[in-house]
């Protein structure tokens, strides 16, 4: 995963942004959550899914925004407004995801147990890295 994709200019992604909240609109859905689009060449983009729940990958957006987006939801949970508006959300810097999968790909990639023998965290002293 990777954010914000190197492939979208602004207006782009200013109007997938649009498309997703009025989406959440439609259908009352106020919380946390992801609208996906496949996007062509050409940049046009169609909806795929929304999905009503924090992704495994929304670290990369907390990275970019600044915002805790699970702090978020327990407070819309808890019946508190909504503290911020999608226009308040700005994009900084650059993130991109990675996780270690434990796989044999001999065998169709299925799960592979084993003794993890070595392992170097990645760290940076400028707190450019997060490992969760």
């Amino acid at each position: 995963e990777e954010a914000p994709s190197p492939f979208l200019d602004h207006a782009t992604r200013t109007a997938m942004g649009k498309q997703a909240s009025a989406l959440a609109r439609a259908v009352g859905y106020r919380s946390a959550g992801t609208v996906e689009f496949l996007v062509d060449s050409k940049k046009n983009f169609y909806f795929l899914e929304m999905n009503t729940r924090l992704q495994v990958e929304h670290p990369i957006t907390e990275y970019i925004t600044g915002l805790d987006l699970v702090e978020h939801m327990i407070q819309i949970a808890a019946g508190e407004p909504l503290a911020i508006k999608q226009e308040d959300i700005k994009i900084t810097g650059w993130a991109i995801e990675s996780r270690v999968y434990a796989e044999n790909p001999f065998r169709n990639f299925l799960p592979s147990i084993g003794t993890l023998t070595s392992y170097q965290e990645p760290s940076s002293e400028d707190g450019t890295v997060r490992v969760d």
